[in-house]
């Protein structure tokens, strides 16, 4: 046998290791991030307390429960207390006094601050959030979409935007980095829920609020929460072709004024006694619920709920003033306020994850969370690693939760500054507020006068008893915690009219 013949028996007999195989790389999720506008902790038939209060009573979403079957559930989950400022944190991962968009925008370099006798606004970030350098009045960032379609991801917005005044660079979702703009701009509510009105739009008149794109609706019933659905289906239709991962970032304008009436469901909420605002304002969760279960109902249909990441949460707590039915402050009952307040009732939030096979369905999570996690966890669900943003990232991952229900960090510390007034009247709840959360512990720095409340969440959840005389140490050392953190972000005060001095911290220095 030749040498030549012999190397060749030898390598039959003996063939070389094949190369390991490739491993495909894995299939990104697809991420649905539902954010309901004004929504309070307990606008559902989903209870997110320890028990069933006469609110979830009221309102009907067996969508909202059909979610909570499959998912992880949060009882303690908080936004900022007003709708941009919540809107920012989450596109930037930053929190609001870090950011300083401390109250909602409209207009470019406008405030939309009440007037006050005794205190003046600080600077804020009037404009919002920039994706570009150098526009005043804003907080420039590298938003969460952008980092998404860098990549692979489809990024879809539909509905409410509200991250920037009207003619700056952050009102334009396709400035921010998502693929297709459906209905979003600088307005924070709609003009007009009806497509019977346009949505707001007036021939030959300029209507801020009036709701963009959606012209094949106009003059039809359509509903804006089912015009905006529809829509958001159909471009799902074309991604599906693309077979590319999507994040949709369903925004509804419900459940904000006003609250015109949905055909659909109204007349059900009239039967059973409630009162023409009021049975609007069911109708329109009922409407929100019809939408998440519209996207559920695709998913499954097209085989792509196994592989889909579905977050719920709202931006705010719930509106708690006329038109709403009942005494004012009652209608977020077991909590304290509403909407612009830094009482819970004004920042706990109904938020689900539904994350198939990691999360488990139907289970409960009390680890507290804050608005500007959603900023590392959406990016770490999409197994986006070494990315790079221009602000700091202050938000932390909830992903752990999501592995681990019974997660628990009593150490970390939540904090909320609100140096603006929201209303024209001197309600303190609502104007001039800053507030730290750690474990069971809150602290409210109340601005205008220097008074600090301490509740035990865990006793208290309501807030009706003030512990700050009986833990004066305790008081102390929070209200030294919040000063430290406020200053570290270099965060606003209001300042006194009579002195331009601004206020006290919260640990009393100047």
């Amino acid at each position: 046998m030749t040498m030549k013949k012999s190397f060749l028996f030898l390598a039959l007999l003996f063939p070389a290791p094949a190369a390991p195989a490739q491993q495909p790389a894995p299939e990104r999720p697809n991420i649905i991030l539902f954010l309901v506008d004004d929504m309070g902790w307990q606008d559902t038939s989903v209870p997110f307390w320890d028990s069933l209060t006469n609110a979830n009573k009221e309102f009907y979403t067996p969508n909202m429960e059909r979610l909570a079957a499959r998912s992880l559930k949060f009882t303690d989950a908080h936004a900022a207390s007003i709708c941009t400022p919540s809107r920012v944190s989450l596109m930037s991962g930053m929190n609001a006094a870090h950011h300083r968009v401390t109250n909602w925008t409209m207009y470019r370099d406008k405030t939309v601050d009440a007037p006050d006798s005794l205190l003046d606004l600080p600077d804020w970030n009037v404009n919002g959030l920039s994706p570009v350098p150098g526009q005043p009045h804003s907080i420039y960032v590298t938003p969460l979409p952008r980092l998404l379609k860098a990549a692979g991801y489809f990024t879809i917005h539909c509905g409410k935007a509200h991250f920037g005044a009207y003619q700056t660079p952050g009102a334009d979702p396709l400035r921010l980095g998502f693929s297709v703009n459906i209905g979003g701009s600088a307005a924070g509510n709609p003009a007009s829920y009806l497509g019977e009105q346009n949505y707001g739009h007036v021939p030959g008149k300029f209507v801020l609020r009036a709701v963009p794109g959606l012209e094949k609706y106009w003059g039809t019933p359509t509903f804006l929460t089912e015009a905006l659905t529809r829509e958001a289906l159909h471009v799902l239709d074309t991604v599906r072709l693309r077979k590319q991962p999507f994040f949709l970032y369903m925004a509804q304008y419900a459940v904000h004024i006003p609250y015109n009436p949905d055909a659909r469901f109204y007349e059900k909420y009239r039967q059973r006694g409630l009162a023409g605002p009021e049975a609007a304002y069911a109708a329109l969760v009922e409407g929100m619920d019809k939408s998440l279960g519209d996207l559920m109902d695709y998913l499954d249909e097209h085989g792509l709920a196994d592989n889909t990441i579905i977050l719920f949460m709202s931006d705010n707590g719930g509106f708690s003033r006329a038109p709403r039915s009942g005494p004012q402050d009652s209608q977020n009952y077991p909590l304290r306020d509403g909407k612009g307040s830094l009482y819970e009732g004004g920042t706990r939030e109904p938020m689900m994850v539904c994350w198939p096979g990691v999360t488990r369905p139907g289970s409960v999570a009390r680890q507290y969370v804050m608005i500007e996690d959603f900023f590392p966890s959406i990016l770490e669900m999409a197994g986006v690693e070494n990315y790079h943003t221009i602000q700091t990232v202050d938000g932390r991952s909830f992903v752990p939760v999501l592995k681990d229900a019974a997660y628990a960090d009593s150490t970390r510390i939540l904090v909320w500054n609100f140096p603006n007034k929201w209303v024209r009247h001197d309600a303190r709840d609502v104007s001039w507020c800053s507030a730290l959360r750690q474990g069971r512990w809150k602290l409210i720095w109340f601005q205008k006068t220097g008074s600090l409340e301490l509740y035990d969440l865990e006793a208290d959840i309501s807030e009706r008893h003030d512990l700050s005389a009986r833990y004066p140490e305790k008081t102390r050392a929070l209200s030294a915690l919040l000063t430290r953190q406020l200053k570290a972000w270099h965060a606003q005060r209001p300042a006194y009219k009579a002195t331009g001095n601004p206020v006290p911290w919260p640990d009393g220095t100047p």
